[in-house]
């Protein structure tokens, strides 16, 4: 018995040391494979890393490329405008506040023409992304066709009846004597708009946004020299006022007109052929109608609806005409950067999109978002930096000055908003081909909520002037949320350019 408890404890103990040992070496290997593990972990995490931080070198590098040079074409369109404010202001008020009121017509002009390149945008640039620069040419010449109907008529009554149409804004005599003088001039620049609007657009879709701004700023600062020239009189001419504002800015547009046929046809970047131009391509026309319709809408329905708070404005006094107008001008020119993201991220993304790189687009997407709200916060603390000074620069009546300095506060909270909805109407959502839900937006918005509030507070409440302009700018506000929401949807995602097999097809 005793024996045979022995060897059973014996064979206990031999068996304990065995799964000991055994335990021993699991334990050890199962160590050595987590440090290996551990080890090759590193490495995969520092490379991870490190193609994170090569894909935003490579956004930010792309992105500026298009940006800094849209940018600088903004800033000096923006600083031209600027220019002629300052330059007016020290000719009078009331000649500043009646070209102001005559210039709406050619804000309206210039936000459907947006709306007509942002579908050259949207699908040129798709149409880059597969390098087929035969589609690129069809869009422009359908762009230029439409867009020459369309300045045909604004440009017929800017010559013929300008006296009516400043009646639209004012009721001021003087405002709308001074304000027909100066459209029957510049009404003439307007159908150089029809050609190049659409092919500085289409430069900025290949990638060619340093040549368009080359463009545009060699006819801008034209503009801003004659207007020197001309308003004062300076070098021996004569001294013209308001109608030297308005040759100026004719001069500057032809310039610009033969600026870009002389890069068109010289083949420099794509050479432009007459036939592409004008040759019969039906997908192409179904295809830009479906797409630039709404983005024209959406333009138009905005650009009239800033329009009409011109209009309210412009019932209460001539002072809020004024204040608002240099107000404009500073929140415009700080806001360039804001404004050029949007359309470098429009054209990116719309490249990255054509080559078929739909996750790529994303990812840059939400960068582009991130890069434009501190834009947009920086924009808005510059607005209030520059609020001290506005006084040293433009002559105003000490009601405008007053109501110009809130405005300056307003604007600096507007910006941001105005910038994150811009990014994200006019560039991402568009570069994904998606153009109708912007009209939607601003549909309501604009027309259901804005608009009517405006017209409500001002002539049937009668509210303070300065009440009225705080409800005026409280749309983008009320267009953040569902914008926001339906980026995060990813709906707009989407590749829209047509194969070559399709568009022959669709020629027979």
């Amino acid at each position: 018995m005793e024996n045979s408890v022995k060897n059973h404890t014996d064979v206990l103990i031999f068996h304990t040391a065995i799964c000991a040992e055994a335990s021993q070496m699991s334990l050890d290997a199962t160590t050595e494979v987590a440090c290996a593990n551990f080890d090759c972990a590193i490495p995969t995490l520092r490379f991870g890393m490190e193609i994170k931080m090569d894909e935003r070198k490579r956004f930010f590098k792309a992105l500026a490329g298009l940006v800094v040079p849209i940018a600088l074409q903004n800033l000096i369109t923006n600083a031209v405008n600027s220019a002629d404010v300052l330059m007016l202001g020290y000719v009078g008020q009331t000649q500043l506040a009646a070209v102001s009121l005559a210039n709406q017509f050619q804000f309206l002009l210039m936000g459907i023409f947006f709306g007509i390149t942002s579908g050259v945008t949207m699908l040129s640039s798709q149409y880059w992304g597969k390098k087929n620069t035969d589609a690129i040419q069809a869009v422009m010449g359908i762009a230029v066709r439409i867009g020459l109907v369309i300045t045909a008529a604004v440009t017929a009554g800017a010559l013929l009846i300008p006296d009516v149409l400043m009646r639209l804004y004012t009721n001021d005599q003087e405002l709308i004597e001074i304000g027909a003088s100066y459209l029957r001039i510049v009404g003439i620049s307007y159908m150089t708009l029809s050609f190049s609007q659409v092919y500085i657009s289409a430069l900025r879709s290949m990638e060619r946004a340093a040549k368009s701004a080359a463009i545009s700023a060699a006819a801008l600062l034209t503009n801003v020299a004659l207007n020197a020239v001309l308003i004062f009189g300076l070098f021996g001419a004569p001294e013209m006022g308001v109608t030297g504002v308005a040759v100026a800015t004719v001069i500057a547009r032809m310039l610009e007109l033969s600026l870009c046929l002389l890069d068109a046809f010289a083949g420099a970047g794509v050479r432009l052929r007459v036939s592409a131009l004008c040759g019969r391509n039906p997908l192409l026309w179904k295809d830009f109608l479906k797409y630039a319709t709404p983005a024209l809408v959406n333009d138009c329905v905005w650009t009239f609806a800033f329009s009409t708070y011109s209009v309210i404005l412009g019932h209460l006094n001539a002072d809020m005409v004024a204040a608002s107008s240099v107000a404009a001008t500073i929140r415009d020119l700080c806001a360039v950067l804001c404004f050029a993201l949007a359309s470098g991220a429009a054209v990116l993304l719309g490249i990255e999109i054509g080559e078929g790189n739909l996750s790529l687009a994303k990812a840059d997407a939400s960068r582009s978002c991130r890069a434009t709200l501190f834009i947009g916060i920086l924009t808005g603390g510059v607005v209030l930096a520059l609020r001290p000074f506005t006084g040293y620069f433009f002559t105003l009546t000490p009601r405008a000055q007053q109501y110009l300095s809130w405005m300056l506060i307003i604007s600096a909270y507007y910006v941001v908003g105005q910038a994150m909805n811009t990014l994200l109407i006019s560039g991402v959502f568009r570069a994904g081909g998606n153009s109708r839900w912007g009209m939607v937006c601003d549909i309501v918005v604009m027309w259901g909520i804005s608009v009517p509030l405006g017209f409500l507070s001002a002539f049937v409440l009668k509210l303070p002037p300065m009440a009225v302009y705080v409800i005026l700018c409280m749309d983008e506000a009320w267009k953040f949320l569902p914008v926001y929401r339906y980026y995060k949807s990813g709906k707009w995602l989407r590749d829209i350019t047509r194969t070559d097999e399709e568009m022959e097809r669709s020629a027979l």
